[in-house]
């Protein structure tokens, strides 16, 4: 053999050895093969092999006619080889005719283990990882593996994570990947930051993004731990509201996220460029439809000529006008809007454009990741089905409607060509989440005294996507349970129909003199009939009845005087006890109880409107509801019960809103009745604030008794609450300044006024005091007005609140409190 064809070979057996890992070494290896090679090779020789069957080796590579191997076969075989990750090194030698192909076999895997991972079960990182046991060793898919393990903890906000894989070696060419991991510390968000927002404060848009600020509380929440995926998205949510409050060419130019070792964690930084704001102008409708008039699509606009311009409303309308037009049978149509900015006037005039659209058709639906939910339960949300016309704007509302279960972490919809130009495959991908609920409930309030409550539920029970929850309360004047069912497909329509079983204990308080047991249940079905209008069925049937206490029916005051106010004592003293500080109960309180216990058999439904910006932490919009009750559907009792209430926010300024709210009821009985103590109205703080519970409205006054507030067949109510971030409290903190004025009344007391009470003939009288008065209670006309200020937390355990105020006019036998607190928690 000559020298230089020995020096050749020898070059390319280097370059096998170094396994072509580096493209000049590759390179060279080619060039190598290509001239030692360019000979008839006889046979193929394979050693080193253990576990891979020698043939398979030698399929690798082709020689060509005659036996003949040049060198870009040795090439594409030893690549080949190599792209199989079986072997770690593979070496050849061409001796005479032969091809000697020595391989160095990759270890096998004999187990996959995690060490040092606590925050991240040993499933999830298993799922991310590429490397599994019986399978080959590859030091590039280890390296790929480390960096997997990596992106995890750092999606769930321990960027200090740090991950060092182990071989360990083993008999037979096997190995144990270990992979020792230490976590860290979450990294939290320690401030939000906006810069060019002069409309919005920064406590504002705080609330719009779903980022927090690491505070007290974190150990309560995730959202303060950095997700970069989170903060993308937040540029996003900061996008949407600005173009929802009139500012379309709104900006958000960037979202820098700095690590700020001193504090241990990421400053967020978005940068917005507000630009001005724009009122809807001309809004028109253009039908390219034949046999479609535009004027007859106006009735679901959603947008305004003259309103401050809504991205929301456009899409609304688009959203509108195509499911309309899909009723009138026009499967494919299509609505575009089409927007005529006018910078000068700062005008937006809109034009809906209505079209035909091009023929689709769905082919299929594939839903992933559902391993818990029922796929008909997804399929459910889509108001079209495989082989209807595909309509993009009712997918979009299948995915905001799916995001809106609570069943999923994460909601994704896209499309791919079906298997003809005409068709649309539509992918579903969704990720569990939990939807059990196990909570324990404590709170506090002025009214109802100490509180707790330990409930069970399920959003998602079985998968079917249906609701259950049982809960027990027990406090200080009150305990009870309920078990609650809800479908909220039922019979396969839209509606929500639901089933509650209840039981109730109210004891005697410092604000009424008597108690009540109540049990039943009812039903109810609900549907909505607009986005932003649902209406409630239902149907209550349950037993109650009054409990007093023995002592306060007949006291005997015949050697002593009676106390002329609860409170005051008797002189002498009696035997009673409770006679001699309260004396007994009114005799409306004790026709209720002569009349025993009842069953209440009632219809009824609610009519909620609701326009509100945010239903948690409300800014702007409109909130109404309508409630009637009819009882008399069988029963013992027959009463029409008409209650109403609307409230307004309104933005003010920066992050001060306004709230407005006013409220009206009425109870009429009928069928010969009056109306009992338990279906009357009693003013109170929820009412005016400024008053105890039962404080004002119609009152027993006579001497001798508990003087029980009797309650009023008729009430109204207003008030009016400014809300305010406290300056220099951190947003995370939750706390709110309101200052606030009420003004309300409960009148016309509707119980029976005829008695014969064992002491006192006609006691249920004493207008202003005056026993001899024998008309009713006392009650006035009088409205009950407040002013005061309260503070509102919005804490991780709760709605917490405390209002201070004061009572401006009121009557001289009314109750008042001055502070009122209440809240609650669930941990």
């Amino acid at each position: 053999m000559k020298p230089w064809v020995r020096m050749l070979r020898g070059l390319a057996l280097v370059c096998v050895v170094l396994g072509g890992t580096a493209l000049g070494s590759a390179a060279l290896c080619v060039f190598a093969a290509r001239t030692a090679a360019a000979q008839t090779v006889s046979s193929i020789v394979v050693e080193g092999n253990r576990r891979v069957e020698a043939d398979t080796i030698r399929s690798y590579f082709r020689a060509g006619p005659g036996g003949r191997l040049d060198a870009a076969a040795i090439d594409d075989g030893l690549k080949a080889l190599y792209a199989t990750g079986l072997f770690q090194d593979i070496r050849l030698n061409q001796a005479g005719g032969r091809l000697v192909v020595s391989v160095v076999e990759a270890p096998v895997i004999n187990r996959v283990a995690f060490e040092g991972n606590k925050r991240v079960k040993d499933d999830q990182l298993t799922a991310e990882v590429q490397s599994k046991p019986r399978g080959t060793l590859s030091r590039p898919m280890v390296q790929s593996d480390v960096q997997r393990i990596v992106d995890v903890y750092q999606h769930s906000g321990r960027f200090d994570v740090r991950v060092e894989p182990k071989i360990i070696e083993l008999p037979n060419n096997r190995v144990d990947l270990v992979f020792e991991i230490t976590e860290g510390q979450k990294t939290a968000v320690r401030q939000i930051a906006f810069v060019g927002n002069r409309t919005f404060g920064n406590t504002r848009l705080k609330d719009v993004v779903k980022t927090t600020e690491s505070g007290l509380f974190s150990f309560l929440k995730s959202t303060d731990i950095y997700d970069a995926d989170r903060v993308e998205a937040d540029r996003d949510l900061l996008r949407r509201f600005y173009l929802s409050k009139g500012f379309a060419d709104v900006q958000v130019v960037s979202a820098v996220s700095e690590y700020d070792p001193a504090r241990k964690g990421f400053v967020i930084t978005f940068t917005i460029e507000e630009g001005d704001l724009y009122h809807f102008g001309a809004v028109d409708i253009l039908s390219n439809v034949r046999d479609v008039d535009a004027a007859s699509l106006r009735a679901v606009l959603r947008a305004r000529a003259g309103a401050v311009y809504n991205v929301e409303a456009v899409e609304k309308t688009s959203e509108n006008m195509t499911i309309e037009m899909s009723k009138r049978g026009y499967a494919f149509a299509q609505v575009r809007p089409r927007g005529d900015r006018d910078p000068a006037t700062h005008l937006i005039n809109v034009t809906f454009v209505v079209d035909e659209g091009a023929r689709a058709y769905i082919e299929r639906i594939n839903i992933r990741g559902n391993s818990r939910t029922r796929d008909y339960v997804i399929r459910r949300e889509f108001e079209i089905a495989e082989g209807d016309a595909y309509n993009k704007v009712l997918v979009d509302r299948a995915e905001r409607r799916l995001k809106g279960l609570g069943y999923f972490k994460n909601v994704k919809l896209s499309n791919e060509p079906g298997s003809a130009p005409d068709r649309v495959v539509i992918n579903v991908e969704v990720e569990e989440q939990p939807t059990g609920e196990f909570s324990v409930s404590g709170g506090y309030s002025t009214a109802q005294g100490w509180l707790a409550e330990v409930s069970v539920g399920e959003r998602n029970l079985l998968g079917q996507g249906q609701y259950a929850k049982a809960a027990a309360t027990i406090g200080q004047y009150s305990r009870g349970f309920s078990v609650s069912y809800a479908e909220p497909y039922f019979l396969g329509y839209r509606l929500n129909a639901g089933i509650d079983l209840f039981a109730q204990q109210n004891l005697k308080s410092p604000y009424q003199s008597y108690g009540s047991e109540t049990y039943g249940t009812g039903f109810r079905l609900g549907s909505a009939l607009r986005e932003d209008l649902a209406l409630q069925l239902r149907y209550n049937i349950y037993h109650q009845k009054i409990t007093v206490d023995p002592r306060l029916l007949d006291c005997d005051f015949s050697a002593s005087n009676p106390p002329t106010i609860p409170g005051d004592f008797t002189s002498p003293p009696i035997n009673f006890p409770a006679c001699e500080s309260n004396g007994e109960v009114s005799s409306a309180i004790k026709q209720t109880l002569l009349r025993g216990p009842v069953w209440v058999s009632q219809v009824g439904y609610s009519l909620t409107y609701n326009a509100l910006d945010n239903i948690r932490n409300p800014s702007s919009g409109l909130l109404m509801e309508l409630k009637q009750d009819f009882a008399g559907v069988g029963g013992d009792v027959d009463f029409l019960k008409t209650s109403g209430e609307a409230r307004y926010y309104y933005n003010l300024f920066g992050d001060v809103v306004a709230v407005g709210r006013a409220q009206a009821g009425n109870v009429t009985p009928w069928g010969g009745q009056s109306v009992r103590i338990f279906d009357s109205y009693f003013g109170g703080p929820w009412l005016v604030r400024g008053f105890a519970p039962n404080g004002f409205g119609p009152r027993d006054l006579t001497v001798g008794t508990t003087h029980d507030n009797v309650g009023g067949k008729n009430f109204w109510g207003a008030s009016v609450e400014v809300q305010s971030p406290i300056p220099n409290l951190p947003k995370d903190i939750g706390l709110k300044a309101a200052a606030f004025a009420d003004v309300g009344n409960v009148w016309t007391y509707g119980g029976p006024k005829t008695f014969s009470p064992p002491i006192f003939p006609n006691t249920l009288c004493g207008r202003g005091g005056d026993p001899t008065n024998c008309t009713g209670p006392a009650e006035s006309m009088t409205p009950r007005s407040s002013v005061g200020v309260g503070l509102i937390w919005d804490s991780p355990f709760g709605p917490l609140r405390i209002d201070y105020a004061i009572a401006l006019t009121k009557e001289k036998y009314d109750v008042t409190q001055a502070f009122r607190f209440g809240g609650g928690t669930k941990f």
